[in-house]
């Protein structure tokens, strides 16, 4: 069987998703579709609209076979990382392409990118490292150095200013350094960009877009063109039980408490968490009771948005330098979800998985994944359920 894996978060799963699924069948033949898909936070540091469990389902019914969580130490972290953590897994799962969306559509400039940066990578650092003492963040730096590099030569390469690129950039970094028997493909990303909000002419919208229009509307009526039937039903389902979706507004208060309980000390030894920051992270919890009002508080040119949502994901989940530094590579292989194409595929080649499957968590003592299970219990308590444990109730689902 040929299997393609995507890396993804699905939040939610949309007509862009549907596509992306349906093209990178087509383009490399595949038997089998496998997502490695983010758990509760996500990589621009922020908890999920719905739980992995609706994503999930989401995911099944359009198209994937199978579901892994892509552990919370990938998830939730700059790019590379994310990009290792999801390739690695694919890599132990025996798959044979990794499929991603991208702006440039096609794979030449992302090998040509890799082969440049490696060439130059001590010019390349040293000039980052020079940026950021400026006082640009460590995004904007990148993207300046890199830019500085490119020959002018009839060579095309990757544009890292757009957000699907860079993602794709790290793909083919770590298929690259890691010798990997995956191939890299990339599919056209069409119609809506990363950050587009809605527009009524289209089917295919950005999941930020569609995510916006449903916080601003309190509706999920004026986005169900932008969505296959399936993730429609889901999120109205997730309304009618829960009231609300998941947002850093509606968890605003335990985030609150977990940042004022702390001394600045404390605060300074999670990750992420940098260069004294901790004290306006304090001053601004203290002063701000939204939100919104407190990230305008503390972001600055250095620190990106995104930046310090990971830090106050990691302080809202007890995840600590130490824990992040300790970690090398991904250990198990955790199973959401299936469907009976995904269950045979399981069958067929789990004895050549370099990782051990974990579809009960209840055995495990692995620190990876402890910290998956305490990101659930705090997303679940946020939401205003008392749903403690939830990974040791709910079995990989069956589609």
């Amino acid at each position: 069987m040929i299997a393609t894996g995507v890396i993804v978060e699905y939040n939610p799963f949309h007509n862009g998703h549907l596509y992306h699924i349906k093209q990178s069948r087509e383009h490399t033949d595949a038997d089998v579709m496998i997502a490695v898909m983010s758990g509760h936070f996500l990589q621009r540091g922020e908890p999920a609209f719905v739980d992995k469990w609706t994503r999930t389902k989401m995911a099944l019914a359009s198209g994937v076979d199978l579901v892994i969580e892509l552990p919370y130490v990938y998830a939730t972290a700059q790019a590379s990382d994310f990009a290792k953590g999801g390739v690695l897994l694919l890599e132990a799962l025996q798959c044979d392409f990794l499929s991603f969306g991208s702006e440039q559509g096609n794979i030449a400039p992302f090998l040509h990118t890799y082969s440049l940066l490696e060439n130059e990578n001590a010019m390349f650092q040293e000039e980052v490292q020079k940026l950021i003492k400026t006082g640009l963040s460590y995004p904007h730096a990148l993207n300046t150095a890199y830019q500085k590099l490119i020959p002018n030569s009839g060579v095309t390469y990757a544009d890292l200013t757009k957000p699907n690129n860079v993602l794709g950039y790290h793909y083919v970094e770590t298929t690259q350094k890691y010798k990997t028997h995956v191939k890299p493909i990339t599919i056209q990303r069409i119609q809506a960009g990363y950050h587009d909000t809605i527009r009524d002419s289209m089917t295919i919208a950005s999941a930020t877009g569609i995510r916006q229009a449903i916080q601003e509307q309190h509706s999920i009526q004026n986005v169900s063109s932008f969505l296959p039937d399936t993730s429609f039903h889901a999120l109205t389902d997730w309304f009618e039980e829960y009231h609300h979706f998941a947002s850093w507004e509606l968890f605003w208060p335990y985030l609150r408490f977990s940042i004022l309980r702390l001394t600045p000390a404390q605060i300074a030894s999670y990750a992420e968490v940098t260069e004294g920051i901790e004290f306006l992270i304090i001053q601004a919890a203290k002063e701000c009771r939204d939100f919104s009002s407190f990230m305008q508080k503390v972001k600055s040119k250095r620190y990106t948005w995104t930046r310090i949502q990971r830090m106050i994901t990691h302080i809202f989940t007890n995840f600590t330098w130490q824990q992040l530094k300790s970690v090398n590579l991904p250990s198990y292989i955790r199973l959401l979800g299936m469907t009976q194409n995904g269950q045979r595929y399981l069958s067929e080649r789990k004895k050549f998985f370099t990782l051990p499957i974990v579809s009960r968590v209840a055995s495990s003592n692995d620190a990876m994944l402890l910290q998956d299970i305490h990101a659930t219990d705090l997303y679940m308590l946020s939401l205003g359920k008392n749903k403690m444990g939830m990974d040791y109730k709910i079995p990989p689902i069956r589609y």
